[in-house]
C-alpha cells in the first residue's frame, strides 16, 4: 500500500476513534454496567410494567393457597424452570445447611414441572408455582421475597449447590457487632463435565462493580431491607447487565458489603441456561 492509499485508512480510523471518544470517557467515568442499565430503563420500561402486574396478580393468588409462614432468620429463594433433577440437588443442599433457622422457598416460573412429590418432606420447605411464565429470574426471586419475612435473604439457583457451611459462614460475619449489610463468599465454577473452571474470589470494590461482574448471587447473603427487590425489567438472554449484577450494585448503595474468601458455592457454568450462561 502506498502512502497515498494509507492516508484515507488513517483518516477513517481517526473519525471512528473520535466518534467513540464520548462513550469511552463515559465508561471510564461511570462504568459500562451503569450506562447499560440506564439504557435498559429507557428501552425496557414497558416490560417492567407488565412484569410488575404479573407478579402482583401471582402474589395475590399464591397467598390464598399458603398457610401463615414462619419468620425465620434466613429465607432462601430458589427460582426454578424445567430443571426437576437439578432442583432436587439444590434443595437438598439448602436444607442440609448447619443453620437450621431458615425457610427455603422454591418458586416455579410457570413451567408446570415442579417435582413436589419427590422433594424432601421438610417443614422448612415451601414450594409454589406461578401460573404464567415471567422468563426473568429476578422477578421470580421477587415473588419468594414478597411472600416471606426474615432478617436475612439468601439466593440459590436451581442448578447450583451450597456447601453445608454456606449460611453459617455468612452469618458469622453478618451477626458480628460490626457486621456488614451483606456478604458474599467465594464460588467454585464447574463445567458440565464436572471439571473445575475456576474459583471466583474478588474483594469488594464498589467502583469495580460498575465495570465488572464479580459477585455471584448464589454466594450473596444480605440483610432484608424495605423495598428489597430485583429489577422489574424483562431481560431476555443476552441483555446486559444481568438482573443479579444490577441488584448487587443497587443494594450496595449506601451499605457495606464484605467478601469472605472461603468457597461455599459450586456454580455450574451452563451454556443451556434459561436465564444466563454466567
Amino acid at each position: 500500500m502506498t502512502a497515498a492509499e494509507a492516508r484515507p485508512d488513517r483518516a477513517a480510523r481517526a473519525v471512528r476513534t473520535a466518534a467513540r471518544l464520548p462513550w469511552t470517557v463515559l465508561k471510564r467515568a461511570f462504568g459500562w454496567i451503569v450506562l447499560f442499565e440506564l439504557r435498559n430503563k429507557v428501552l425496557l420500561a414497558p416490560s417492567g410494567l407488565r412484569l410488575r402486574r404479573l407478579v402482583n396478580a401471582e402474589i395475590a393468588r399464591i397467598r390464598t393457597t399458603l398457610p401463615d409462614l414462619p419468620e425465620p432468620l434466613v429465607v432462601t429463594a430458589i427460582p426454578t424452570y424445567r430443571r426437576p433433577e437439578e432442583l432436587l440437588v439444590a434443595v437438598r443442599s439448602a436444607l442440609a445447611q448447619t443453620v437450621r433457622d431458615q425457610l427455603v422457598v422454591v418458586v416455579d416460573d410457570g413451567s408446570g414441572t415442579l417435582p413436589e412429590d419427590r422433594l424432601p418432606d421438610d417443614p422448612r420447605l415451601v414450594c409454589v408455582a406461578m401460573e404464567r411464565n415471567s422468563g426473568d429470574c429476578g422477578v421470580v426471586r421477587n415473588v419468594a421475597m414478597r411472600l416471606t419475612r426474615s432478617r436475612y435473604v439468601a439466593f440459590l439457583d436451581d442448578d447450583n449447590v451450597w456447601a453445608p457451611d454456606h449460611l453459617a459462614t455468612a452469618l458469622q460475619v453478618l451477626e458480628a457487632p460490626d457486621g456488614p449489610d451483606a456478604v458474599y463468599t467465594a464460588v467454585r465454577r464447574v463445567l458440565p463435565d464436572g471439571s473445575e473452571h475456576d474459583v471466583l474470589s474478588v474483594p469488594w470494590d464498589r467502583r469495580r462493580i460498575a465495570r465488572e461482574a464479580f459477585v455471584d448471587i448464589n454466594a450473596f447473603v444480605a440483610r432484608r431491607v424495605p423495598g428489597m427487590r430485583f429489577s422489574w425489567l424483562y431481560r431476555r438472554k443476552g441483555v446486559l447487565p444481568r438482573e443479579d449484577w444490577e441488584f448487587v450494585r443497587r443494594y450496595s448503595r449506601g451499605r457495606t458489603l464484605r467478601h469472605i474468601p472461603h468457597v461455599t458455592v459450586e456454580y455450574l457454568v451452563n451454556p443451556t441456561s434459561f436465564f444466563t450462561q454466567w
